[in-house]
């Protein structure tokens, strides 16, 4: 009766070096909501339901997740979010 030998190898898994970030909008008082959607669409590159839902999202619930990615990408797009006069950040 033969037998298999199993080889069990360790693998290293490198940990990922550009952590995923997120890209959070808050809610105000002073931007309207066509505002707040034109400027995902443009910047986050939304469509205009998603922009629509985000927005909602941000009225009702204080911010939202608007675009996950790399921290250098979304630091680029916060900026212009921010130039919009809307209030964000990465976290």
């Amino acid at each position: 009766m033969g037998y298999k030998e199993q080889v069990y190898e360790e693998v290293e898994v490198a940990e990922q070096i550009d952590k995923e970030h997120e890209l959070i909008v808050h809610n105000d008082e002073v931007n309207t909501f066509d505002h707040v959607i034109e400027t995902l669409i443009q910047v986050c590159d939304h469509s205009p339901t998603q922009a629509e839902q985000c927005t909602i999202l941000i009225h009702y619930k204080g911010k939202c997740g608007v675009k996950t990615g790399s921290f250098e990408d979304l630091r680029e797009r916060c900026i212009k979010i921010l130039d919009a006069g809307i209030s964000a950040e990465v976290i």
